[in-house]
């Protein structure tokens, strides 16, 4: 489902992600329109303006966290033209698991723009790298409870946060496979996040991460 209020982005976009192989249900322009339908389908992910009519404030941030309350199983994609840390953290208020928050930039890499859709709506995370550097520069100084970790494992993490795969991360950074494992292995331990059947730390790890 999408909810966008620019009739043009939003009939491009349905387009984009039919042609993608993925199947839209509904482009709605307003948030009560987008949960009615959320409710009546339960779509696998949901992609959400953030400002949406009547004040084109928040009200798809606000219906976005609504969906994650009323519908666990829909992944919420967020869009917007700028980055607002405090948006993110509270997107994050329900886990990092069926959640993104992307630049509107980034849709015109299609590519990109779909893996993060399919990446959401299968459980996963996807977020901008912008909004990843303006979570770090928010917190950074000795009070940073990640000031632990070294300069590439930071860089590991971060694209972690973006919801990259260890193969994804050693492609984007140059390096082995296995020295993104040693990296993550590292990290953990370094955030103290002990192996447990009841818990995963790559999440753990990104939740520590984003919310920090």
């Amino acid at each position: 489902m999408l909810a966008e209020d620019n009739v043009l982005l939003r009939e491009g976009l349905v387009r984009l992600l039919a042609e993608a192989g993925l199947e839209v249900l509904s482009g709605v322009e307003d948030a009560t329109a987008l949960l009615a339908d959320v409710g009546r389908h339960r779509p696998d992910v949901a992609i959400v303006d953030i400002r949406l009519p009547p004040t084109r404030t928040d009200e798809g941030l606000r219906a976005a966290r609504e969906i994650r309350r009323r519908h666990p199983g829909t992944g919420v994609l967020v869009l917007s033209q700028y980055v607002r840390v405090s948006y993110t953290v509270e997107l994050l208020d329900g886990g990092a698991n069926g959640v993104g928050y992307l630049l509107k930039d980034r849709v015109t890499n299609i590519a990109e723009f779909t893996e993060s859709v399919r990446r959401v709506g299968g459980g996963g995370s996807a977020f901008d790298p912008v909004v990843i550097n303006q979570l770090v520069q928010r917190r950074a100084g000795d009070d940073d409870p990640l000031h632990v970790l070294s300069e590439r494992e930071r860089a590991v993490l971060a694209l972690m946060a973006e919801g990259r795969t260890n193969q994804a991360i050693a492609e984007r950074l140059a390096i082995a496979e296995r020295t993104v494992e040693k990296h993550c292995t590292s990290i953990f331990t370094k955030l103290g996040l002990t192996a447990s059947p009841d818990d995963h730390r790559r999440v753990l790890a990104v939740l520590r991460y984003l919310n920090a």
